[in-house]
């Protein structure tokens, strides 16, 4: 299979609303927009991330299926976190789920939520500690 996209899609009641969130928040731009369907992206070219929001109960989806998502957990990964916890957190009150730390596994990050209340994990990598450096030497 010769991939050319990958992008995920949140079930929402909120699509407009949860839209401007990850716009105004996170610097995403509309790149298509209904009523029940937003495709989202980040600025760039060559180099660029897509988030898609839709509404349930749309046609397109299963049978079944058809529901908010739950259980969801995007992962931001951010060259600062220390800078964004500035950010989100202290400057514009998002209230953080889990406070900004370092993990030995190699990551210094925070969590918050968006408006539907799918967790969001800012990441920056850093050196993990001696007891994780052979857990990255999987080929």
């Amino acid at each position: 299979m010769q991939l050319e996209s990958f992008y995920s899609v949140l079930m929402t009641e909120n699509v407009g609303h949860l839209s401007k969130f990850y716009q105004e928040v996170f610097g995403f731009e509309l790149s298509f927009e209904t009523d029940w369907y937003v495709s989202l992206k980040t600025p760039g070219e060559e180099h660029y991330f897509q988030l898609a929001l839709l509404q349930p109960g749309h046609p397109t989806i299963p049978e079944g299926f058809s529901r908010p998502a739950q259980g969801v957990i995007l992962n931001f990964e951010v060259e600062d976190a220390t800078a964004e916890y500035a950010r989100l957190v202290e400057n514009s009150k998002m209230a953080p789920l889990l406070a900004l730390k370092d993990e030995g596994f190699g990551q210094r990050h925070f969590i918050v939520q968006d408006p539907d209340g799918n967790l969001i994990d800012v990441i920056e990598n850093i050196p993990p500690s001696e007891e994780f450096v052979a857990a990255y030497d999987v080929e």
